[in-house]
């Protein structure tokens, strides 16, 4: 079965849920995230707004890929100080490629994404996960589809992550900040 990521070359990156995304492991300090990101590229830490009381103070990491002109981060990190780094979101043009199952999961077209995830779950008798926006993904709660403005087409950003502190689900865990891109909606 051949995928299409319909976006240019990028790095490969492995997923192992509940473990992390390529050299990020969920649990990282933001110092451990910032020196293992160096690989790929210039770190900007900041403070994330905490929308939400039970949540302990969060930061996020924005991963910058060397060699690229100014552009949005590659990868996002976010890191909670009572648990440590809890979601990796990878943007859908600069990102590393991320696959679950051997499906290619970033910078993909929805339309293109639903008909690979449903074609394996078919064959490999599993189930296909819809998220509340109708995105259709792999049925793993370690992965939270979300949808990034790339011109005219809504591209795949998943977000990799486990639950955070105070937080029931992984929907609850998604840092606010993954609502919205660039200041648009991502859904």
């Amino acid at each position: 079965m051949a995928f299409r990521t319909d976006v240019a070359e990028r790095d490969e990156w492995s997923y192992a849920p509940a473990v992390g995304v390529g050299p990020l492991r969920f649990g990282m300090t933001v110092d451990d995230v910032v020196e293992a990101a160096a690989a790929l590229g210039r770190t900007e830490v900041g403070e994330c707004a905490r929308d939400h009381a039970l949540f302990s103070p969060t930061w996020k990491v924005d991963v910058h890929r060397r060699g690229v002109a100014p552009s949005p981060p590659a990868v996002t990190a976010y890191v909670s100080r009572a648990v440590g780094l809890f979601c990796i979101a990878a943007d859908a043009v600069n990102g590393p490629q991320v696959a679950h199952n051997g499906i290619p999961l970033v910078g993909r077209d929805f339309a293109g994404l639903e008909h690979d995830t449903t074609a394996y779950a078919e064959a490999m008798d599993v189930y296909v996960r819809y998220t509340p926006e109708g995105y259709a993904g792999p049925d793993d709660p370690g992965v939270l589809l979300r949808g990034q403005p790339v011109g005219q087409v809504l591209r795949s950003r998943p977000l990799f992550l486990v639950t955070r502190d105070g937080a029931n689900t992984e929907w609850d865990s998604m840092p606010s900040e993954e609502y919205r891109f660039n200041g648009r909606p991502t859904a």
